[in-house]
């Protein structure tokens, strides 16, 4: 699920890697996750062309960051998986209907 969270996350608005695992938390509820794993799917992403970067020095603070834009084909994943997690909330929910239903005591046995 980090892959799509990543996707939406540059979709929302182009940003650098601290402050998208920030936005992991605070939007997509990903807690506890080893910053090097984020970074590997950051270059993952971009090695398949789902999303890009440039160098951002403009902040004389610190030092130059990354910043991250999802591109035309990121935007095209983002829209299957969306529609595959849609599926499967419907099947989800489906599933949970029915356990809820068997669960139910039965009226009068």
């Amino acid at each position: 699920m980090l892959q799509p969270a990543l996707l939406l996350m540059v979709h929302i608005g182009p940003s650098h890697g601290y402050d998208l695992m920030e936005r992991l938390k605070q939007d997509a509820g990903v807690e506890d996750i080893d910053p090097s794993l984020i970074y590997r799917a950051l270059h993952g992403l971009e090695a398949e062309g789902l999303i890009q970067s440039v160098w951002d020095d403009k902040d004389s603070q610190g030092p130059p960051r990354r910043i991250y834009s999802i591109t035309g084909d990121g935007e095209e994943i983002l829209t299957h998986y969306v529609e595959r997690l849609k599926t499967s909330r419907k099947q989800i929910d489906h599933l949970i209907e029915v356990y809820e239903k068997s669960a139910a005591p039965n009226k009068g046995n």
